[in-house]
């Protein structure tokens, strides 16, 4: 694995999207909008707003990061331009981490246009810091990150890489708590609940919601967010193949 390399991926992914504005919106503008929305949504009811709002800050970054990263990663399998890569003094490890860190330097700067606006433009009320709201974002980011990187491995067009949102994506959300507590489900969906990463990234949101210091149970749902991410991302280099079938 060489730095430069590495360098050198990030730099030539930043630069196509760079050239993409709805994806740079998409990626940006998108969780702001729809946080404000649904702020507007509770208006009466700003409580409402407070206990969702940070949940969903859990769940924004996750889902459009998944999209932007493994349609962006699939153009390249499809083109041929990772094969070329591939074919080049270019290591696997290099190219997987070129790519999370040109997507996670985005996903830095999407949590933190999310969390300003949530925290400081519509009034998210939190117990604890909002530095710890934004760390959880970003993990959540850069775990969607990792997700796409790894499905665009088994899409051979833009509208399958779609299909798996129903499939990696809605349950999710569904079972993350942002519902219903994971308690009072059935046991059987609360036990696939523990084994879901979205599940941890919202129950750290709930820490920073409730908690104004930092608690045993915010550390290991960062913790479990942060391996997820990084199982994700050794299984996306598994995935990578010399030829594009």
């Amino acid at each position: 694995m060489s730095p430069h390399r590495t360098l050198a991926t990030a730099r030539r992914v930043l630069r196509q999207l760079g050239h993409d504005p709805r994806t740079i919106a998409l990626l940006l503008l998108v969780p702001v909008l729809l946080l404000t929305l649904l702020y507007w949504v509770f208006d009466a009811n700003p409580r409402q707003f407070d206990a969702i709002g940070a949940s969903l800050l859990g769940v924004f970054p996750l889902v459009t990061m998944f999209l932007v990263t493994s349609i962006a990663t699939l153009r390249e399998r499809t083109t041929g331009t990772l094969e070329r890569l591939l074919s080049m003094p270019l290591g696997k490890a290099d190219l997987i981490l070129g790519y999370a860190l040109a997507f996670g330097l985005l996903a830095t700067v999407q949590a933190s246009l999310a969390t300003v606006t949530a925290v400081w433009l519509l009034d998210l009320d939190i117990a604890g810091s909002a530095w710890l709201l934004l760390l959880v974002a970003l993990l959540d980011a850069l775990l969607g990150t990792a997700l796409g990187l790894f499905v665009s491995a088994f899409a051979n067009t833009e509208f399958q890489v779609v299909q798996f949102m129903p499939a990696i994506i809605f349950p999710q959300i569904l079972l993350c708590g942002l519902f219903a507590p994971r308690d009072s489900m059935q046991p059987v969906l609360e036990a696939v609940s523990h084994v879901l990463p979205m599940s941890y990234a919202v129950d750290g949101m709930t820490e920073v919601l409730t908690h104004p210091d930092i608690t045993g149970t915010y550390v290991r749902d960062l913790t479990v967010v942060a391996g997820s991410a990084l199982l994700v991302l050794l299984l996306g280099a598994a995935t990578l193949r010399r030829r594009t079938p």
